[in-house]
């Protein structure tokens, strides 16, 4: 049977004289877990936990900015079970010469694109034009992390760019207080019309005012999955769940589409295991 694929978390190394971070990092928190928390040590016993055989590392931007250092070369080294999505600024002229040397020299299957720091920023720009065509050239996916205002341009360069394979983060981070109909579930709606984006359905404790299974969210993730087929939609753990979802563990996060959702069997093996084969393994 394909292997479960962790889509979303989190590395730190314990080595900040040769990977520092920047000023004031969101740190995760001291703990007792193997490596110390977030480490690569931390994530394997995680996953060795929950059943979990693969995972897609996605650069610690607020820890390492645009330094994908340990992100790429963790990836090169740990292959093959774990993938690297790197970061890279859509302003820099060198960010398109530097994704294809991290897809192909260095085990990333992709990138992650924000919004540009200009003053208004912008998503679809030059900058990130020239990153999508790289990663068209490489067969790689983009993880577009963006704030639900900025739907209308992800929509522009999905169109632009209908070979390339994309993956809306966490949903646009929906907010429990605007409810399953909120802006950002409609626009994430909206977009699902387009057949290379996919769902990343990470949203749930991070939205979620209570502990496991955040029940109050589950209404949001079955629209999103109703919308986008279980073919196109994707899990990951936000590991270290301690700093970036510290009301759920590891496994609950993942029992939570193994049992809470009520997913059928081939709904499970879809959103866990085959659509992320096919993205990123």
């Amino acid at each position: 049977m394909t292997p479960i694929v962790d889509c979303h978390a989190h590395i730190y190394s314990q080595d900040e004289t040769r990977y520092p971070m920047i000023p004031d990092p969101n740190r995760p928190p001291a703990s007792d877990a193997p490596g110390g928390t977030g480490s690569i040590e931390h994530l394997r016993a995680e996953m060795a936990a929950a059943g979990v055989e693969r995972a897609m590392a996605i650069q610690t931007s607020t820890a390492y900015k645009w330094d994908n250092r340990f992100l790429t070369e963790s990836s090169r080294q740990h292959q093959p079970w774990m993938k690297g999505i790197c970061t890279l600024d859509p302003l820099d002229p060198e960010s398109p010469t530097l994704l294809g040397r991290y897809l192909s020299d260095y085990g990333c299957r992709g990138m992650r694109l924000i919004a540009t720091a200009e003053d208004p920023p912008r998503y679809d720009h030059e900058g990130s034009r020239a990153l999508f065509a790289v990663a068209g050239e490489h067969q790689a996916t983009i993880n577009a992390l963006i704030h639900h205002r900025f739907a209308g341009e992800l929509a522009t360069l999905l169109e632009a760019f209908p070979g390339v394979n994309v993956v809306l983060d966490h949903c646009l981070n929906p907010n429990l207080d605007d409810g399953p109909n909120g802006p950002a579930i409609t626009a994430a709606l909206e977009l699902a019309r387009f057949p290379n984006l996919h769902a990343k359905v990470t949203f749930l404790p991070t939205t979620s005012r209570h502990g496991a299974p955040c029940a109050d969210t589950h209404e949001m993730a079955r629209r999103i999955i109703d919308a986008y087929g279980p073919e196109r939609c994707v899990w990951g753990s936000d590991f270290p769940c301690e700093l970036w979802c510290d009301n759920i563990s590891y496994g609950e996060h993942l029992d939570i589409f193994t049992s809470a959702l009520g997913l059928s069997p081939a709904a499970q093996d879809a959103i866990l295991r085959e659509t992320p084969a096919r993205l990123w393994f």
